[in-house]
């Protein structure tokens, strides 16, 4: 508890600074949304990369170093993003530097997963799970609702693009902090000691791909860990878009700070919870095929509560904000079941930390790819019709958590 929290926080605020609140940062200083969603999603591809230099990780230092030194680096990047939207070409170099951003962040992820799957046997694995998708969506929340409410605050005396440089800024500054007492707090067991070169490092890749797709049942396990978020790809990047949009256009017509509050009020209750019920759930139950089941409708089936707001148009934020707390609540609960799949059903083996990197990197192309075509989807059939298409969008996610074969026990160790 002295380090997951904090760990899975700043692994968090990068990736939901740069897939959310990026987004309507870009929508308020008049960027389209067909760009807006193309680009903020393909800047998140060193997410799907990572494992292509997760095992050289283990060449050179320990994981350790390379959680607290990423969210270090992160920290001073965010602060050049910021000055970046005072210049002429705000939008290019801002986006350049999101982009090394994003390299640091899934340096950072696949690091701290090394950690996690290292220092914690399989029944702690289990009991802290839900911690560490909780304070995951912690960041996000905080991401989404206080630094988007604080944006939307200083918008209105500072202007969009001073406001936004601020809140750069904080997540510099938060990044910085959370890096420094990291460097205290993570646990040291692992040697700093390596003995391997380059070019061991080079066959241990090759080794770890070959080994990877050996696996039993992996081709069913890719397939559930890519269409698992094949409908939230969609909707999660056009959702805070559609918040903003004006009613003529069939959007919500909300405030900057509005959409922060819905978030860092509304939402952040439902996500803890969320999370927290889903690890106690699955510490209770395990991973069967009826738990995972309803870990998918969990997930998928709120995001029926937009295509809602999408049709009837509410104006109050209370009706708003019970569409977000049921998504939140959903998600949350959800998304627990799809990182205990990785780590017992693709990470037991050999190479626990580039596997699971493979399988995450993986679960990220199945968030990017749509994510990128959102945009298009979106401007092509107006909000209310793309919502009805998110939720036939969840029919694969259905369909692969009834088809994947989970291994049992005595295949996981």
């Amino acid at each position: 508890m002295r380090w997951i929290p904090t760990t899975w926080f700043a692994m968090g605020l990068p990736f939901v600074a740069l897939s959310g609140a990026s987004s309507i940062m870009y929508k308020n200083m008049g960027v389209s949304d067909a760009k807006i969603a193309f680009w903020t999603s393909l800047i998140m591809l060193p997410w799907t990369l990572k494992p292509l230099w997760g095992p050289f990780l283990e060449l050179y230092k320990t994981r350790k170093f390379f959680v607290y030194i990423t969210q270090i680096f992160t920290g001073l990047l965010f602060g050049l993003v910021g000055i970046s939207l005072q210049l002429d070409h705000f939008f290019s170099i801002s986006i350049a530097v999101f982009t090394i951003i994003a390299l640091s962040g899934a340096t950072h992820d696949t690091a701290a997963d090394g950690v996690y799957l290292n220092e914690l046997s399989e029944t702690q694995q289990a009991k802290y799970v839900g911690w560490q998708g909780a304070f995951y969506n912690v960041a996000k929340v905080f991401s989404g609702g206080a630094l988007v409410y604080l944006a939307g605050e200083l918008e209105k005396t500072m202007g969009i693009h001073i406001a936004w440089m601020i809140v750069m800024f904080a997540y510099g500054i938060i990044m910085l902090l959370l890096g420094f007492y990291n460097m205290k707090a993570i646990p040291s067991t692992e040697s700093d000691v390596k003995t391997s070169t380059f070019q061991q490092g080079v066959s241990t890749l090759k080794d770890v791909i070959i080994s990877f797709f050996q696996k039993k049942y992996i081709w069913f396990s890719l397939a559930f860990i890519v269409f698992y978020r094949f409908a939230e790809g969609q909707a999660i990047k056009i959702i805070p878009l559609f918040f903003k949009a004006s009613r003529s256009e069939g959007g919500l017509e909300l405030t900057t700070s509005e959409i922060g509050i819905l978030y860092g009020v509304f939402g952040a209750i439902a996500f803890v919870l969320g999370s927290i019920v889903a690890g106690n759930f699955i510490a209770k139950f395990g991973l069967t095929r009826k738990s995972l089941l309803i870990l998918c409708a969990f997930f998928n089936i709120p995001f029926l509560a937009y295509a809602y707001l999408a049709v009837m148009l509410p104006t109050s934020l209370y009706v708003i904000g019970t569409a977000v707390v049921i998504e939140y609540f959903g998600y949350g609960f959800g998304f627990v079941g799809l990182i205990l799949f990785m780590m017992q059903n693709i990470a037991p083996g050999k190479y626990k930390m580039a596997h699971y990197a493979f399988g995450s990197g993986l679960m990220n192309l199945g968030f990017m790819l749509p994510s990128m075509v959102s945009g298009i989807l979106s401007d092509y059939l107006g909000y209310k019709e793309f919502f009805i298409w998110v939720m036939i969008a969840t029919i694969p996610a259905f369909i692969v958590t009834v088809l994947v074969p989970l291994r049992k026990a005595d295949e996981q160790e």
